[in-house]
């Protein structure tokens, strides 16, 4: 190939380009030339050396010389009106340069069939558009070439990332896609977010035969399953309460559809990127959500307040149930023991009537005087008045108490207790007698 582009193109002839006088340093005196100069050409004989080539000359010239080259000669054709027109030869060739030509066409048709194979990404091979194989081994690779072959190369590691409801930025919707109908028959708006990969690129170019490409696919899947999945929940739901598990079910909702229709995709992720509900209503959704709120948070202090409350209710209740049971309980044990007393005293009395009812006057008599201020009066002893600090030596009679503890014997009993001395009668002789003896007394220490 050099070679004939070499003797075609002969960049190394000082002629080329220049008439024939001229290129061969020769005289048109050469045997076998015909002299046919013309005025014009006698003009481009007398041009200087150094002067630029005709172009005429220069495809006359390339003519000549590739004529040579498929003749497999070196003389010069006739040139002429029989010779093709215009002066100009006619090519003819031969059986080797054919050769060599469809040589070269071939090698360069098979070279054509070379393609490189880029890391993560798979080629599948068609031979007359059906499938033949698929390649998955990066770099340098050969497949028969067109229209035998040809190879599709698929990207298999690229995420990929599909909008529904709004397209490039939120505040782009698409209102025919974003707008959905929820369980309690509310309308809202979302903005869906889809990333797939391509996990096999066979499917993926036989059954994605959308006008939209694969983005349109998805974009339809994705809709289809959001809308399943914000009709089975309420707006409070979708918009507050469940609004990570609505994403997580349209992921699977969609991976499903996907699935059924075998296009070779997987939803790596589907995030909602905005919900509300329309524009239209949502200055009045946003009183309803704030009258909501504050429903909520006079719930949750009524409840804390009862909280607090009923506790300490119950507690007073349950305090004053057990005081109730204990003062029934001492009141009957109080009861009982005054019976079991009286019917002591009962049996007492039948035995001694007398006794009995000196012992009971004089316990009761006690009872009473123990707790009050006494004085007591004789009336005839005369004028002289006797006074009997009782409640002083009662008190001296409580400090002396831990005196009597001694009192207790070894078994930690109490000792029992010393014979009650008789009372006299205020109106007895002995009585008496000690009064006016101690009237003498006072008189004689004046």
């Amino acid at each position: 190939m050099r070679v004939f582009l070499r003797r075609v193109f002969s960049l190394n002839d000082p002629g080329w380009g220049r008439s024939g006088s001229q290129g061969s340093g020769q005289g048109s005196n050469q045997p076998g030339q015909q002299n046919q100069d013309t005025p014009g050409r006698d003009e481009r004989r007398n041009r200087r050396p150094d002067a630029p080539p005709d172009l005429d000359e220069l495809w006359r010239d390339f003519n000549r010389k590739l004529n040579q080259v498929f003749r497999g000669g070196k003389g010069n054709g006739p040139r002429g009106p029989s010779s093709g027109g215009a002066g100009f030869p006619t090519p003819s060739f031969g059986k080797g340069s054919i050769g060599v030509v469809a040589a070269v066409l071939l090698a360069l048709w098979l070279g054509s069939g070379i393609y490189i194979l880029p890391e993560g990404h798979v080629a599948v091979i068609l031979q007359f558009g059906e499938f033949r194989q698929l390649n998955e081994s990066p770099g340098l690779s050969w497949r028969i070439p067109y229209p035998v072959q040809q190879a599709e190369i698929v990207n298999t590691q690229q995420l990929r990332q599909a909008e529904v409801g709004y397209r490039g930025n939120v505040k782009n919707k698409v209102l025919k896609e974003a707008l959905m109908l929820s369980q309690d028959q509310s309308i809202v708006d979302l903005q869906i977010a889809v990333q797939y990969r391509i996990s096999d690129a066979r499917s993926f170019l036989f059954n994605n035969q959308l006008s939209g490409g694969p983005d349109n696919l998805i974009r339809q899947a994705a809709e289809t399953a959001t809308r399943e999945v914000v009709g089975a929940k309420t707006i409070d739901q979708v918009l507050y309460e469940e609004k990570e598990a609505v994403a997580k079910a349209a992921r699977q909702q969609t991976q499903n559809i996907l699935n059924r229709y075998r296009v070779g995709i997987v939803v790596v992720d589907l995030n909602v990127q905005q919900a509300q509900p329309p524009e239209q209503v949502q200055a009045a959704f946003e009183d309803a959500n704030k009258a909501a709120q504050d429903r909520e948070r006079l719930i949750n202090e009524g409840m804390a307040y009862a909280n607090d409350v009923i506790p300490k209710a119950r507690g007073a209740a349950a305090r004053l149930m057990q005081e109730a049971e204990g003062y029934r309980q001492s009141s009957i044990a109080t009861a009982e023991g005054d019976a079991n007393r009286f019917k002591q005293v009962l049996t007492e009395y039948a035995k001694a009537p007398q006794v009995t009812r000196e012992r009971m006057y004089l316990e009761v008599m006690q009872q009473i005087f123990s707790n009050n201020a006494k004085v007591f009066v004789d009336s005839k002893a005369g004028s002289n008045l006797l006074y009997l600090p009782l409640d002083k030596l009662m008190q001296q009679a409580g400090v002396d108490t831990p005196a009597a503890a001694s009192a207790r014997g070894a078994n930690g009993e109490l000792a029992p207790p010393a014979p009650m001395q008789p009372v006299p009668k205020a109106g007895s002789d002995e009585a008496r007698g000690r009064a006016a003896a101690r009237t003498r007394e006072r008189e004689s220490g004046r």
